[in-house]
């Protein structure tokens, strides 16, 4: 069988692969944090009431008497949350969970002496509470990152397709095409996007690798299977988008399969795919 592409074009691929995949919105997620801190912001500036104390324990008593349940939210303060069940060995040497300290007088100053933050209020170095926890919530919402990442490439090629005024479904399953269902059996799919032209149609997947591992050489080995299976009935293509660097370290499945499925793209290559779609829909 003659490849679908040329060990040049294979390697200007590979030298087109980025490092990334973030979009600004990628970084910080505003709507999420603002929310977070919103939700327990009438109990931060209740302990607001303590920045500036030098007899702090006082204070904290006064305010326990007010309201006891203000300082549920103390956790966050050490950029932890409740639900994570942290815990801590104490000068004891017991092992024990970090919100249990909450529930007293004595449990609240152990954990404002214990992790340095009793000074921090007595020498007023933090001014409000609500707005240092949004920078604390700034701060836990880069581990959510990855979570991120992964519909960062659907959404930036949707972006891609929308400004070129291509149009497309996000999310379709194999089975809403018989034939396509039918040829791939078992190993039914939800493509990321389809795009019909005047006598085709393209049935997309779109991923991003950073980093590498063993998924990439299944990924590729995947699509190798599915690619010449759909290619084979008559209306359809298989498009596979992908980039990342992280397809260094799986360069050789990447490169089968490169030869295997005649549209494979990158980000800097998709606007080959753009064009050819124009030329495909002009009458």
């Amino acid at each position: 069988m003659t490849p679908a592409h040329t060990k040049e074009e294979f390697e200007i691929f590979m030298s087109q692969l980025k490092e990334t995949n973030a979009t600004l919105s990628f970084y910080s997620d505003f709507k999420k944090i603002s929310k977070n801190v919103y939700d327990i912001a009438i109990s931060l500036n209740m302990l607001n009431f303590l920045l500036g104390k030098e007899k702090l324990r006082e204070a904290v008593e006064a305010l326990w008497e007010r309201d006891p349940k203000a300082f549920d939210v103390m956790d966050i303060l050490i950029a932890t949350r409740k639900k994570d069940n942290k815990k801590f060995f104490d000068e004891y040497g017991n092992f024990r969970l970090v919100h249990s300290l909450f529930d007293s007088v004595d449990g609240i100053m152990e954990f404002l002496e214990g992790t340095g933050l009793a000074n921090v209020f007595r020498n007023s170095e933090i001014k409000d509470l609500v707005d240092y926890v949004f920078g604390v919530e700034t701060g836990l919402d880069t581990n959510a990152r990855k979570n991120r990442s992964g519909n960062i490439t659907e959404g930036l090629v949707a972006s891609i397709f929308s400004k070129a005024g291509v149009k497309f479904k996000s999310q379709v399953s194999s089975r809403k095409f018989q034939k396509i269902s039918e040829i791939l059996g078992a190993d039914q799919k939800v493509f990321d996007f389809v795009i019909s032209t005047t006598n085709k149609t393209y049935l997309i997947e779109v991923n991003f690798y950073s980093g590498g591992g063993s998924k990439l050489n299944e990924v590729a080995r995947s699509y190798t299977e599915v690619g010449p299976k759909v290619n084979s009935i008559d209306g359809f293509e298989f498009v596979w988008i992908t980039d990342g660097i992280g397809w260094n370290g799986a360069k050789n499945k990447l490169e089968e399969a490169f030869y295997a499925i005649p549209n494979v793209f990158n980000l800097t290559s998709i606007k080959d795919f753009i064009a050819k779609i124009k030329i495909e829909n002009q009458p």
